[in-house]
């Protein structure tokens, strides 16, 4: 329950007062009037006596009487009977005095602090611990400090104050009965004495006639205080004194007294401050006075009366008196969404708000001009006087003269005192009526009845505090009121004996609520006075709220909610719902739906500035829980009553939350609030001087916004296709943008001389949530700037948007000094505005004029800006017209039924940048870096560039050869230079070189008997290799990058060129990805953009063709073959035609194999023979033996590498592979293999790394090993050219290509399919390294040092009959196979004791000299003449000596190698016996 300013005790005291009656003259009215108060209106803010008084009980002890108040009226007669119910007049004076208090604006709210939460409540302070608060902690810190909530309730305290103060006198009680009664005389009369006893006998008569029922007279023999009015600006004091003195004479010195008053001669100055202490008290004579005045009793108790307070809030109400009271109305049932009870039906005859009428004041000025200060002491005086000298000994001697009364008849037994009442007194009535219940209250007791008498007593010991006493008497009253079944009388007893027992000092007894309960139920349901039953559950509930009681009092208040009254149930529910809040275990679900019910009530009485309250303090509990069913029908309730109230901006605020939310409303009705809010709305802006105000439909998602800067890409035109280039219709993959900013690296690195500039920032023309935003953005003067915005519709009815635009902001280049510089800004929110386009000469806005979103609907949209100047561009915002879409109702004519209902207004777009997570404070706080992609720098006009590709093949063979052309086109102004590609696969294309392409036409028609090679005719019988030295620097750079090569390296504007573009499918068959990444950049240097990029991917799929597999190995030439040179190297060609005939492929001719080396070359065709083509069927293979040969070493040093390319045709043509596009794709893809070969090196060395101590001896063996390597590497690629017959749309076509090999090793098997990466096996990591092993090389890699050959005859015949002893001559040639020094030992003791050599005769033996100790020269070759002699005939294995090798700088370390001769095939000689001779 709300914090109460008074305590419980104070309220009650005040609530129940001695009544005093005031009868005054005429002049004494008028000397009253000067101060424009009546008499009793004078006395009233002077009602309380500051000091104690005094009473002695029956039993003589004395009671103190503290902080007493009494109550003066005037006498005003009445006849009418009294009835349970407040008058008419009473009902308006409670609404305007709660209408007239309103929670103040701006006051200090609760806070609320950590671990024990100290929740302050403006003037009331609770403690709150954690364990029971900690789950709606958020929610009730948000209550607590909303400007809605207040701890107090000003306007609660009001109504109950004006309720407990004019409640109408009762016959079953006297506490608001008149005890005495002030007689009124001026000084200045004639005759005073005369006028104080017509006034005197005028009292009697009102009292003893019978014929006013009202007022109503405590005892019958009241007090009458006669008072002698002097005014001093004008009466004769003497006089006065006089008069005064024969009155003393005549009534006692107790029992009159002498008022001087007004002693103020001269007018208030203006300036002067004359208190006013009347102007808060005379709200309440009035309501008595009307109350008063009424003559007109109240029937049954009706809320038509009390809810006529709405015309003066708000005359524009929808509801009426009679229609706001309806049952069927339900505070969470959302209004009637028919036009009749729309917002535009209110706002038909929608006004302010007035303020309640009050009491109005005499144009002479304010209340009490005439006195002064001493007056108010005198005033003050008076009331002292009176309570202490009049009032309290005559009510002190009423409670003895009731006592006696009572303690005689205290000996007679219950039944003759209830017979003496029925003989004696007469106070019952003879019989009830016969529709009237038993235990109503028909029974009445006549005013001398024992029962009332007690009853006297009781109330006269309360209303001076003697709450003990009155207990006794009010509980003995009780019985017998019960006894009698006097409901009415026994319901009073019961609820003031539970007040005196609350009051008693000390607490001697608990308070007994039961009493306040069966009081409230008497009187609601056996008397029907709710009147009654309202005070007793104020007060009861106030006093349980003092004990902490805040449930109990929660139930008793909602218990009195009835229809009867919309005011008093509001006020009730309000309070019932701040005792849910208050209790310990706070319900704030409680509290809020109560409060949702008081706002309900509050309404239909018409108190519209409450019920907004109340809704706005119950959203702070409904907010963000879910509830949406909830927070629509608040939200909906707020905008209508604050739109009623003449608060439109607060409805639109109300509104906007029904229509942002997700709600599950149906779709009717989410449309009805749709025209709801664009009503109000429309209001605003009529009233507003912002051009464009925010809109909140359609939800925009700021952060998914997409820029892009630059024309969109044309399509494709006939055969051409245009480059694809970045689109917004594209996703946006960061793995893909990571790869394109590489490559754009490399292109500004090629064209800086191979450094990345230290300014250089990559290429964005497509910005979204992802990409890097930190920097302006740069856009060209004069090209597009597309951006594009998500829009979302929550709803559940279609959105309908016309004149859709982007609101911009510029700032010209020469106003922007700094980045920061708030130069003057040109926008075009103002022209917007008024749909003009002034602004078109700065930036160019495109309008899109219908934009239509469906239910629940995310739609795009592309808004486009051309700007023409240059500098600082921000696009701020959307501007748009709103319109709730037609569903289709159309009259007859084809007029729709209603009118749409549109709005003009705008959103911003406001996108918040990434998190920062850099430093200490950034992880600590939540802070956000900035994003920069809506706010563009205009730079000046920029080269534009345009790529169009023709016959671009989408499917190859892997390795086959196709000629496509590619043309660039310059759209732009400006000339454009530095033309440059780069590609994810360099070895795809080529675009030739100058030296070497070959003349073919520039646009083939087809691509029949059009061979992409350069061709030379053979003569017949020519079988040797066809030799051409080619530098690799002939050809384009082997990188990345490929310079264009462009006529004269520029694009002048307007101008276009077409060069052709040869293609190599891939050697790995599938979906191939290739993208291409052109450059090039503006002739003036220092721009802001200092370049431009253009990108294009292509999906290549390549399918299976030709499998090649090569192998080489060492020949061993007989003599008759080549006595004087090496035997050369073998090498042996397997061609497999792996092809499915996926692509209509019939046959592979083979009709050339080329080499090309710095070192080896084809020498000679050993297989085929034949000088025709191998042709290859499905998965038909072919063999192929080659010799290759040594090539001719360089003739200078110094002099450039060169390229041996050897072409062995096999058909009458030969294709020249040293040039364009063969040599091109040769050295590319040479290039490419030895990269990536490289980066594997690279990647291994790195992934471990070397212990210091295993560095030098790992570094010395790796040297051994190269130098040995050497001399086994073969480095020669073979390059296998093939055509293809494909039949395609009954036309034969013949397709070309080539396949490389890279023969390395002699011995070691090489094929042209690109290997499959495996996983690398898991490495133990040592923590510990082993000592390093020596630095020896294996042998069988050492004898590779040294080539040996043998020169011997075949077959010897000798007659061993003549001689015994054959000697044959061996010569032994040695070759040292490296470009070192070799020492070499030739030992002929060694015998083999190999498996083959051991099946010919091994008895010979080798004569002369036995060990041969010599040293080679690099390439140096050697001839040894041997002596082999033989003692018999047989077949001979002359290939047992052993030969030693061994680098010069190794020393004789290492001399036990293994035998060459082992590692040779068996020299076999035949040794026959002639035996003619």
């Amino acid at each position: 329950m709300a914090q109460c300013v008074q305590s419980v005790q104070e309220l009650v005291q005040d609530s129940f007062v001695p009544m005093v009656a005031v009868l005054c003259s005429g002049q004494a009215e008028a000397v009253t009037r000067r101060n424009n108060l009546t008499f009793a209106q004078l006395l009233r803010p002077f009602c309380r006596i500051t000091s104690e008084g005094h009473i002695r009980d029956p039993n003589n002890q004395l009671q103190v009487v503290k902080n007493l108040r009494i109550c003066v009226n005037n006498v005003v007669t009445s006849a009418s009977t009294p009835s349970g119910n407040l008058s008419p007049a009473r009902r308006r004076r409670l609404n305007e005095v709660v209408l007239s208090c309103q929670p103040q604006e701006g006051a200090v709210s609760a806070t609320v602090t950590a671990t024990d939460y100290d929740l302050s409540f403006n003037d009331h302070c609770l403690k709150a611990s954690a364990p029971w608060y900690s789950a709606w902690r958020d929610t009730l810190e948000e209550v607590c400090t909303s400007k809605h909530f207040t701890a107090t309730t000003p306007w609660f305290e009001a109504y109950r104050e004006n309720f407990l103060q004019s409640m109408p006198a009762s016959d079953h009680e006297f506490l608001n009965h008149y005890l005495a009664c002030l007689l009124v005389v001026s000084s200045s009369e004639a005759v005073p004495v005369e006028q104080f006893l017509k006034l005197s006998q005028e009292q009697h008569r009102i009292q003893h006639s019978g014929e006013y029922t009202k007022p109503k007279w405590f005892i019958p023999n009241t007090l009458k205080y006669y008072v002698l009015l002097h005014d001093v600006s004008e009466g004769d004091e003497q006089k006065a004194d006089s008069v005064y003195e024969d009155m003393k004479q005549r009534y006692g010195p107790q029992g009159c007294y002498l008022l001087k008053m007004n002693s103020r001669t001269l007018p208030a100055e203006q300036n002067e401050q004359i208190p006013d202490p009347w102007s808060q008290y005379l709200h309440r004579n009035d309501l008595q006075s009307q109350d008063q005045l009424e003559d007109v009793p109240s029937a049954v108790s009706s809320s038509a009366d009390e809810n006529d307070v709405s015309a003066a809030e708000d005359h524009g109400s929808a509801e009426t008196g009679g229609e706001a009271n309806r049952l069927e109305d339900h505070p969470l049932q959302l209004d009637s969404v028919s036009s009749s009870g729309s917002l535009q039906a209110l706002g038909a005859t929608h006004t302010e708000a007035k303020k309640p009428a009050r009491e109005t004041e005499s144009a002479s000025g304010g209340h009490g001009a005439c006195l002064t200060l001493n007056d108010h002491d005198h005033i003050r005086q008076f009331i002292q006087e009176f309570t202490s000298r009049g009032l309290l000994p005559h009510i002190e001697k009423n409670i003895r003269q009731l006592n006696d009364q009572l303690v005689s008849r205290k000996g007679l037994s219950r039944s003759l005192f209830t017979a003496t009442k029925k003989w004696f007194g007469g106070g019952k009535a003879p019989e009830k009526g016969v529709s009237e219940p038993k235990s109503t209250l028909g029974l009445l007791y006549p005013p001398e009845a024992p029962e009332l008498q007690i009853r006297k007593m009781a109330d006269l010991c309360f209303l001076v505090q003697h709450y003990e006493l009155a207990y006794s008497c009010y509980h003995t009253a009780k019985k017998d009121f019960l006894s009698d079944q006097a409901m009415l009388y026994a319901a009073g007893a019961l609820e003031m004996a539970a007040v005196s027992a609350f009051l008693q000092a000390g607490a001697p007894r608990p308070y007994p609520a039961h009493y306040m309960d069966t009081a409230i139920q008497t009187y609601r349901d056996v008397c029907r006075n709710m009147v009654l039953a309202e005070r007793c559950a104020l007060l009861s509930a106030e006093i349980l709220k003092s004990q902490g009681k805040y449930s109990e009092a929660a139930t008793l208040l909602i218990k009195m909610t009835s229809e009867d009254s919309d005011l008093r149930s509001a006020l009730l529910l309000e309070q019932a719902a701040h005792c849910f809040i208050n209790m310990r275990t706070r319900m704030l679900r409680k509290f809020a739906f109560h409060m949702i019910l008081a706002g309900h009530r509050f309404s239909k009485a018409g108190q519209k500035r409450h019920a907004l309250r109340c809704y706005c303090q119950a959203m702070q509990v409904y907010k963000g829980r879910s509830w949406s069913l909830a927070e629509d029908h608040i939200n909906f309730t707020i905008g209508r009553q604050s739109f009623t109230l003449g608060q439109p901006e607060k409805a639109v605020a109300a509104f906007k939350q029904i229509l942002v939310n997700d709600s599950r409303q149906t779709a009717t009705q989410q449309g009805a609030f749709l025209r709801e809010y664009l009503y109000v709305y429309k209001s605003v802006i009529s009233r507003s001087e912002v051009n464009l105000p925010q809109l909140p439909l359609p939800c925009i998602h700021s952060s998914a916004t997409r820029i892009y800067f630059g024309h969109e890409r044309r399509l494709a035109e006939g055969e051409k296709q245009a480059a694809t280039h970045v689109s917004l219709d594209q996703e946006y993959d960061p793995d893909l943008a990571a790869m394109w900013c590489k490559l754009e690296e490399q292109l500004a690195a090629a064209a800086n001389r191979g450094v990345v500039p230290p300014n250089f920032q990559p290429s964005q023309c497509y910005l979204n949530s992802q990409t890097d935003n930190l920097h302006h953005p740069l856009a060209v003067v004069e090209e597009p700037i597309i951006v594009e915005v998500m829009f979302r519709n929550p709803l559940k009815v279609p959105l309908s948007l016309s004149c859709l635009s982007l609101l911009w902001r510029f700032q010209h280049e020469s106003e922007r000094t700094t980045e920061d510089s708030s130069g003057e800004f040109i926008t075009n929110e103002g022209t917007l505005a008024q749909e003009a386009s002034q602004g078109d000469n700065v930036v160019t806005t495109e309008t899109i004029p219908d934009f239509h979103l469906g239910p629940e609907e995310t739609k795009m949209a592309r808004l486009r800006l051309l700007p023409h100047r240059t500098g600082q561009l921000n696009i701020v915002g959307v501007v748009y017209d709103l319109a709730a879409a037609s569903s289709g109702d159309t009259a007859a004519d084809g007029h729709q039924k209603s009118e749409v209902m549109v709005v003009r207004g705008k959103q911003d777009l406001k996108i918040q940048g990434p998190r920062l997570n850099q430093t200490k404070e950034d992880k600590m706080f939540v802070r956000h870096g900035p994003d920069r992609r809506l706010d563009p720098i205009i730079t000046p006009p920029m080269a534009l560039m345009e790529v169009f590709f023709l016959q671009f093949p989408t499917a190859l063979l892997c390795g086959e050869i196709r000629k496509a052309y590619v043309e660039f086109c310059n759209v732009s102004g400006v000339t454009l230079c530095g033309l440059r590609v780069a590609s994810t696969h360099p070895d795809f294309f080529t675009f030739g070189s100058q030296a070497t392409t070959p003349l073919t036409p520039l646009s083939p028609n087809s691509a029949e008997n059009c061979s992409a090679y350069k061709t030379i005719a053979t003569p017949p019988g020519s079988s040797g290799a066809s030799e051409t030295l080619v530098s690799a620097g002939d050809f384009s750079p082997l990188s990345n990058v490929v310079d264009i090569p462009i006529n004269g390296g520029m694009l002048h504007p307007g101008e276009s060129t077409q060069l052709p573009l040869w293609l190599r499918g891939p050697d790995q068959e599938g979906v191939h990805e290739i993208n291409f990444l052109f450059y090039y950049e503006s002739p003036e240097k220092g721009t802001k953009i200092s370049h431009r990029v253009l990108r294009h991917t292509v999906f290549i799929c390549a399918s299976r063709s030709l499998s090649v597999q090569a192998s080489a190995c060492c020949s061993s030439v007989p003599p008759q073959r080549g006595p004087d040179e090496d035997g050369g190297t073998l090498v042996f060609i397997d061609v497999e035609n792996i092809n499915t005939s996926e692509a209509g492929v019939r046959e592979f001719h083979i009709v050339q194999v080329s080499s090309s080396s710095q070192r080896w070359r084809l020498h000679k065709c050993i297989n085929p023979a034949k000088e025709n083509d191998c042709k290859l069927g499905s998965r038909e293979r072919a063999k192929l033996c080659f010799r290759a040969t040594p090539c001719q070493p360089p003739a200078t040093s110094d002099a450039v590498k060169l390229f041996t390319f050897a072409d062995l045709n096999l058909g009458n043509e030969r294709i020249v592979s040293s040039a364009t596009p063969c040599g091109d794709f040769f050295f590319r893809c040479r290039w490419s293999s030895e990269s990536r070969q490289a980066e594997a090196s690279s990647a291994r060395t790195s992934s471990g790394a070397r212990n210091s101590s295993l560095a030098a001896a790992e570094d010395k063996r790796c040297d051994v090993a190269h130098m040995v390597k050497k001399c086994n590497e073969l480095d020669l690629n073979l390059i296998v050219i093939w055509k293809a017959y494909v039949v395609e749309d009954n036309k034969q076509l013949i397709l070309e290509g080539q396949l490389h090999v890279a023969l390395q090793t002699v011995g070691k098997e090489a094929t042209s399919l690109t290997p499959k990466e495996e996983a690398q096996e898991m490495v133990l990591f040592k923590f510990k390294s082993d000592l390093p092993p020596p630095a020896v090389l294996p042998s069988a890699e050492l004898y590779r040092l040294v080539k040996t050959n043998m020169h011997y005859p075949e077959t010897c015949t000798h007659a061993f009959k003549h001689n015994s002893i054959c000697v044959v001559p061996v010569s032994l040639v040695l070759s040292n196979c490296c470009w070192t020094q070799v020492d070499v030992v030739v030992d002929l003791r060694h015998k083999t004791i190999s498996s083959e050599a051991s099946e010919a005769h091994s008895a010979f033996t080798w004569v002369g000299q036995s060990r041969y100790t010599l040293q080679l020269s690099p390439r140096q070759v050697t001839r040894l003449t041997l002596r082999a002699c033989f003692v018999q005939p047989g077949v001979y294995n002359l290939n047992t000596p052993r030969v030693l090798a061994n680098l010069a700088e190794q020393g004789a370390r290492e001399t036990s190698q293994q035998s060459r001769a082992a590692e040779q095939s068996p020299a076999l000689i035949i040794i026959n016996n002639n035996d003619s001779a």
